[in-house]
This record gives C-alpha cells, sequence and structure tokens, in this order.
C-alpha cells in the first residue's frame, strides 16, 4: 500500500496527525497493532480534557477516531516489525503487509514497565495484570494491591475501589508523582491501605498468584493477594526502526518543536518523544504539530 503519510500507532497523538494530514490533502494510512485509541482507551475516566468535564478514555477515543476516519484516514491493522529507508521514502513492514510512504509520523507510544521479577510473566493473567480498567471486574469483592505512585496508579486505585474488597497501594518512596487532587481523593477511601517506602520482591503462586512478598521500609513481609496491578509508567520501543535516529539516553526519540526527528521526512509525537509532560491533551498537540509540518514540508 502507497501512502502520502504513514502513521505508527492510532493513539490521541497518531489520530490528531491524520486529522490535520488529510484535512490538507495528503493521502494518509495509520497502522495500530491492537485497538484504535491506544492506551488512552483504558482510562476509566479522563478529567482535564478540554470540553469534557469528565469522560471515559474509549469514548474520548472514539469521538476522536471518528473524525479521523470522516476526514479521510485510513486505519490498518498489524504489529510492525521494521521501518526502512527507501529511494522515496520509507518502507513499513507488518507481519502481513508491507507500505510505502514518502513521510513518516511515530506515534507508536509505549509499552509497559515490568516489574523485572521471577515469575511475573508466569503470572500475568493469572492475577497478575496492567490494565485496572481492562482486567478490574474479575477481582470483585476480592483482595488486590496496586504498584506505583503516579496518575495511572492513583486512577487504578480509585477504579479498583468500588469492585474490590480491600486495596494495597505500594510505592517505593514516601513521594507520589501524582497530582495532588487525586491523592487527597483516594486517601479518603475506606478500602484503602497505602505503603510508602514500599517494594515488590517476590510473587507467590503456582497456577495463579496468591500473595507477594514485599520489602517495606527494610522489612519483609508477606502479603495474601488475589490481584496485583502493576502501574510503574511506561518505556519507549524503538526496535522496529532500522536505521539511526537520535534518542535520549532513556530511548525517547529526540524532535524539535515541530516534531522533526534527526532524519529528513520522519517525524514523532506522543509518549515515543522525549518530553517531560504525557497527557492525552499533549499528544494531540504532538500529532497536530507533526502532521502540519508534514503539510508544510510537502
Amino acid at each position: 500500500m502507497k501512502s502520502d503519510v504513514l502513521i505508527i500507532g492510532a493513539g490521541p497523538a497518531g489520530l490528531t496527525a491524520g486529522i490535520f494530514t488529510c484535512r490538507a490533502g495528503l493521502s494518509s494510512v495509520c497502522i495500530e497493532k491492537l485497538a484504535v485509541g491506544g492506551q488512552a482507551s483504558l482510562s476509566h475516566e479522563i478529567a482535564n480534557y478540554p470540553g469534557f468535564e469528565a469522560i471515559s478514555g474509549f469514548d474520548l477515543m472514539d469521538r476522536i477516531a471518528k473524525q479521523a476516519k470522516s476526514n479521510g484516514l485510513r486505519i490498518a491493522y498489524g504489529t510492525v516489525k521494521s521501518l526502512e529507508k527507501s529511494k522515496t521514502g520509507f518502507i513499513v513492514k507488518t507481519l502481513d503487509e508491507t507500505f510505502n510512504s514518502r513521510k513518516v509520523i511515530i506515534a507508536s507510544g509505549c509499552k509497559t514497565r515490568k516489574l523485572g521479577l521471577k515469575d511475573e510473566e508466569r503470572l500475568t493473567g493469572r492475577g497478575i495484570s496492567y490494565c485496572a480498567s481492562c482486567d478490574g471486574a474479575f477481582f470483585k469483592d476480592k483482595v488486590v494491591a496496586v504498584v506505583g505512585g503516579g496518575n495511572t496508579a492513583i486512577g487504578d486505585v480509585e477504579y479498583l475501589s468500588r469492585l474490590a474488597k480491600k486495596i494495597y497501594l505500594i510505592n517505593r518512596t514516601e513521594k507520589f508523582r501524582a497530582g495532588e487532587f487525586a491523592l487527597k481523593k483516594i486517601k479518603k477511601l475506606k478500602n484503602l491501605e497505602i505503603l510508602t517506602n514500599a517494594q515488590v520482591k517476590e510473587l507467590h503462586g503456582k497456577d495463579k498468584l496468591e500473595a507477594v512478598s514485599v520489602n517495606i521500609d527494610g522489612t519483609k513481609t508477606k502479603i495474601n493477594l488475589d490481584g496485583l496491578f502493576i502501574a510503574i509508567g511506561y518505556e519507549p520501543d524503538t526496535s522496529f526502526i532500522k536505521f539511526d535516529v537520535d534518542t535520549n539516553p532513556q530511548g525517547y526519540i529526540i524532535v524539535d518543536d515541530n516534531m522533526r526527528t534527526s532524519v529528513k521526512n520522519l517525524y514523532a509525537c506522543g509518549d515515543i518523544i522525549n518530553k517531560d509532560f504525557r497527557q492525552i491533551v499533549v499528544a494531540c498537540a504532538d500529532g497536530a504539530k507533526a502532521g502540519n509540518s508534514c503539510i508544510g514540508e510537502k
């Protein structure tokens, strides 16, 4: 398949970029490996996106996706295995298809960061989850824990508080990265116990998760659990790029103010780029800039 612009990732950044390129008359294709909307669609409530006092991530991303499609953005599904240069632009390959495009916008977001513990992979889906809104319903009236101290972890706690009998919030330091407003809200929950200066060190369970060993202020404690939700952030995945592009030490792609990378006609936007503030509204702004840069340089 050939196009003027190929966008990798159909999250808020990629979809917004597609709105701008399509409205400028550039044929645009967006490749998504899972579901349109990306990680943003998993948020059970978003209260800081302009125009909505509160809206679910699924509903917000559904609206953005419909707008992008109505403007002519084509969605293709598949996992990108390679991004290579060609004489006329770029070649993008998935398992089933090959795409040729003059310009590429990388908006692939990040993958969930894991604890890196023994048996973590084995127990994933058997008590361990990385998405509270996806799997929370399986733990109604159960005992669960959330690991993390950012906005995602706090949102997971709030969501699970309506389902679980008991929740532990495990944060490795005393200080939380989440906003103060959100913290004040969850501290009122009666079924929540907050553990600070705490780290999960071991996972226990044969066929499913049964308990975790937690180091709290230097003391090892075993906590019986039915579920463990890991929300310790994300990390970039640029392994599919088969040529050199500038990244920071953590692997995030470096861009200028207009989302241009170090490679001509290659742009990046959203959570995959080097920046301090990661929110849906910021991702949309990144996508608008990336799309506009493609337009201005056609």
